[in-house]
């Protein structure tokens, strides 16, 4: 691949892994994850699951910070990821895609604790993994880091792709997310802007049909949420 400069142009890589950061609130990038393991399963690409949290950057002036309260739905939710990557990131894999369904498809409500103790138990794992995360605050630590990360590259909400540790892309934002052929096509078309380091946004305006399709697709997750989704606009 070719990166732009001005005038200049210079060779680089296809990436072979991506750090794709989350927040199991976010209907969003729950979508694009689903593509985003397509990707893998088709290319083999790595795929390594990090954490940003909305409470945070969208956090009112004078309300407490995430890692100030007992229980905060997708920060807490994120704490028992952390301690999941910690045994095995395939751990947090596989739970990231449970509580993602189980939020944003079943209408479940993981980010209260019995439930996220139900669905550690429903991946054969202890649901005494719930209890111990909240009891170490260096799961704050980790989950902060990961949200530090984004916002020192410039990012802002999720999902957010980064690429050799510099080169961040929000999105793509998606609903009826590819897979197969299509999958690996939109992958390329993603990466392809590492050639255009100033190539900040492109937008597809949502007609009349697009607000009703994501309002359907997005059911689940409007009728399960116990909070009041903010949206600030894009820096």
């Amino acid at each position: 691949m070719r990166e732009a400069r001005g005038d200049q142009v210079s060779e680089t890589s296809d990436p072979t892994s991506v750090d794709f950061h989350f927040d199991v609130m976010c209907p969003w990038a729950y979508q694009t994850s689903l593509w985003i393991r397509g990707v893998r399963d088709a290319l083999g690409v790595s795929v390594n699951w990090r954490f940003f949290s909305l409470e945070e950057v969208n956090r009112a002036e004078g309300k407490k910070h995430p890692w100030e309260r007992d229980w905060s739905y997708g920060w807490s939710m994120m704490r028992i990821g952390a301690a999941l990557r910690r045994m095995d990131p395939a751990l947090l894999d596989r739970w990231y895609l449970e509580a993602g369904t189980a939020l944003h498809v079943r209408g479940m409500k993981p980010h209260r604790r019995e439930v996220a103790e139900e669905l550690l138990a429903s991946l054969d794992l202890d649901p005494a993994i719930v209890n111990e995360a909240m009891d170490d605050p260096t799961t704050h630590d980790e989950v902060r880091a990961d949200h530090e990360r984004v916002l020192a590259l410039g990012g802002w909400g999720v999902p957010t792709l980064v690429f050799d540790e510099q080169r961040a892309i929000f999105g793509p934002v998606l609903i009826d997310p590819p897979s197969g052929e299509a999958a690996v096509r939109l992958w390329h078309l993603v990466t392809g802007w590492r050639e255009f380091p100033h190539l900040y946004e492109i937008q597809h305006p949502k007609q009349p049909s697009d607000l009703k399709a994501i309002s359907t697709t997005f059911k689940p997750y409007l009728e399960a949420r116990d909070w009041v989704s903010i949206q600030k606009e894009t820096p």
